[in-house]
């Protein structure tokens, strides 16, 4: 497995010692870098190009959700893991429109951060478990409860395979759940994003919530 590169930045020095230390125990994962406010950690993720960042949202200067922003513009490839001790609807909102593909609690378990690093450095997102019911309820409104809407041109199966992506799940866990290639996933992924006038996996997660595709989740 290819070493993962990973940057940390949050404004409390012992909690990125913490994260440090975690990270650094996988075997497959390295800290290439650390920030204590969010222009330290825009500079230094630019700079650095990590496959991961995890940023604190509340952070001096430019928060975590602006420093995020800026990100996928100017390197869109670096996935960002967004880390709040908050679970308020404005919050929620913010890490979606941020544009982070992963979402943790900082009372979660420290198994869940390396899980979310792994989940979206394979490609996927990765929502907290107690933090899903409520990312949903920000983005739908009863009407799409009842019926999902604007699935457009898409195909049974592609409306499927993107489904399981906005779930989180990665191209290889959706090719061995329908039984089809990664590259066939990655096929009906391409056209799903097209035809939906989408960019990106964290588009299409914002998509589906705000149309209910994921109402049952």
């Amino acid at each position: 497995m290819a070493e993962l590169s990973i940057f940390i930045a949050d404004d409390h020095a012992i909690v990125r010692e913490g994260l440090k230390l975690l990270v650094s125990a996988q075997p497959e994962m390295r800290v290439v870098g650390e920030a204590g406010d969010g222009h330290a950690a825009y500079q230094g993720i630019v700079e650095l190009r990590p496959d991961v960042a995890v940023m604190d949202l509340s952070m001096p200067g430019l928060s975590g959700a602006q420093a995020t922003e800026h990100l996928k513009r100017s390197c869109p490839e670096v996935k960002v893991v967004a880390l709040t001790v908050h679970e308020d609807e404005s919050y929620l909102r913010g890490l979606l429109e941020a544009g982070a593909v992963g979402y943790i609690l900082k009372r979660s378990a420290a198994e869940e951060l390396i899980h979310a690093i792994r989940r979206v450095a394979a490609g996927g997102v990765y929502l907290d478990p107690s933090l899903a019911g409520k990312l949903v309820s920000v983005y739908i409104d009863d009407r799409s409860i009842a019926e999902p809407t604007d699935l457009g041109e898409l195909t049974d199966r592609e409306a499927e395979v993107v489904r399981l992506i906005a779930m989180g799940h990665s191209n290889k866990e959706i090719a061995a759940r329908l039984g089809i290639s990664v590259k066939t996933v990655e096929t009906h992924k391409a056209r799903s994003l097209e035809k939906l006038d989408l960019h990106s996996r964290a588009d299409l997660v914002r998509h589906a919530l705000q149309h209910g595709w994921l109402r049952d989740v």
